[in-house]
């Protein structure tokens, strides 16, 4: 099973008897509102035009939740997770499709939330709403109930002790841009700089310039030059667990299998306590 899915098999699949619950998570990282102007809206993007039959899913009230001491975007309450996703008519028998306005960040926290809570059969629509070549529509649907029911796998998740661990027994993958990750400039976090031990890995690398995935033996070569190999045990971290989500589907594109610590930079970076490297080397 593939963790992607290209529009084409996609518009396929919509077509079957029964086909994939398709999720709509337009969302994108805004610093408007902090300059005054109005934020970046999903919901009124969905409402112009969405792949039809999509339901929109809010990523900031339902794949996460108020933001605090555990990050920007924390992990939402279970139970509550679980009601959103069975209210867009996500069961656990039936595949899911979850696509954004092409980043594929939003989409990848939609995908990482319902696998680490056990859904068998999530996919990612590979370059996003901008790669669909079908009609669009603003008829929002009334999907029936759903079924699924979240059971998280501890595993697949770290906090920030199993980071720091994971940084010095395994590699912790840095998915935000560079210049973050060195320090050079923090434009939403208390402070610049990285996790000792962590190698810069921006995501923005792992997709072409169409926004879709490089080819998986590509995306292989990239992670073996930056440390993984064979049995390496491989977490990721962004700002706040959206980003580094699009990472950790890379490397599933790859075939690697990755943690998440979803508090990530945001949280991390909020204890003065907690050390923080600034410039290129790791350490």
């Amino acid at each position: 099973m593939t963790a992607i899915i290209t529009a084409s098999e996609l518009a396929s699949d919509l077509t079957r008897d029964r086909p994939p619950v398709l999720l709509d998570v337009r969302w994108q990282l805004s610093l408007a509102k902090a300059a005054g102007a109005p934020a970046f809206d999903g919901r009124a993007e969905y409402a112009a035009g969405h792949i039809p039959g999509a339901v929109f899913v809010d990523l900031d009230r339902e794949l996460a939740s108020e933001p605090g001491a555990n990050g920007r975007h924390p992990l939402p309450d279970l139970a509550e997770f679980g009601a959103a996703m069975r209210r867009a008519g996500v069961s656990a028998d039936r595949p899911v499709v979850v696509y954004d306005g092409g980043q594929g960040w939003a989409a990848a926290r939609a995908w990482w939330m319902l696998r680490w809570t056990g859904h068998p059969d999530v996919r990612v629509l590979d370059g996003g709403l901008p790669s669909w070549e079908g009609e669009l529509s603003n008829e929002v649907p009334e999907p029936a109930e759903g079924d699924f029911r979240p059971v998280p796998a501890p595993a697949e998740l770290l906090d920030a002790d199993g980071a720091a661990a994971l940084a010095r027994a395994g590699v912790l993958l840095d998915a935000r841009a560079g210049e973050r990750y060195r320090g050079e400039v923090e434009p939403i976090d208390r402070v610049g700089g990285h996790i000792p031990g962590a190698v810069s890995a921006p995501t923005t690398e792992n997709v072409g310039p169409d926004g879709r995935f490089l080819p998986a033996t590509e995306l292989r070569d990239r992670f073996k030059a930056l440390g993984v190999s064979g049995d390496t045990e491989v977490g990721v971290y962004c700002g706040s667990g959206v980003s580094g989500a699009h990472e950790v589907l890379a490397l599933a594109v790859a075939g690697i299998p990755a943690a998440l610590y979803v508090g990530s930079w945001s949280e991390w970076s909020s204890d003065p306590s907690r050390p923080v490297a600034v410039g290129a080397d790791p350490q």
